[in-house]
């Protein structure tokens, strides 16, 4: 599952200068909010938080004086330029939601893999899966089909390609015959 227990600081102060000071300490201004409960506002480690965020559908228990909260990203705001985080939005989930999570994750990696398997784009087996899991589809079944999915685009692409290659061929072919019969 990919879980992540990551320990936060209570954040006091707001606005664009706070913001700075708390990133250059290393830290990354987030809020913590949902299920009616108040917003909290905590800075939690930025070198942590980006290995984290790289994983698939991450679950983050962030540690917080002495207050445990199971929270998900929800908005992850960068720099346009830099690409670096600057703020992280977390909601709170409750543990069937956890469970979720960790069951898409796992049928996101098993796409993966047996993208590579098979020679595939990995990422967009992931996405094929993410996809259907949002069109109500298990993510079990999703992952089950998705290689095969993938497999039938790339033909029915490569199909297409033929039959305009034809067609342009047939329509040079055409144009050549008509031109010969104009100058006769």
């Amino acid at each position: 599952m990919s879980t992540v227990k990551i320990t936060g600081q209570p954040r006091d102060s707001f606005g664009k200068g706070a913001a700075r000071t708390t990133r250059r300490a290393g830290l990354i201004p987030a809020v913590i909010y949902g299920r009616g409960s108040e917003v909290v506002h905590v800075a939690l480690p930025e070198r942590e938080l980006v290995l984290a965020l790289r994983k698939s559908r991450v679950v983050f228990e962030v540690e917080l004086a002495g207050k445990s909260y199971v929270v998900a990203p929800r908005d992850v705001q960068r720099d346009p330029v830099r690409r670096v985080i600057e703020h992280l939005d977390l909601i709170l989930i409750d543990r069937a939601e956890v469970e979720t999570r960790a069951a898409e994750a796992q049928a996101m990696a098993v796409a993966e893999a047996a993208a590579v398997e098979a020679g595939l784009d990995p990422i967009a087996a992931a996405l094929l899966v993410e996809d259907a899991v949002a069109h109500g589809e298990s993510a079990a079944d999703a992952a089950s089909h998705a290689v095969s999915d993938m497999e039938h685009s790339a033909e029915a692409r490569a199909d297409a390609a033929e039959h305009a290659a034809d067609a342009a061929d047939a329509a040079g072919t055409a144009e050549a015959a008509g031109s010969s019969a104009t100058e006769a």
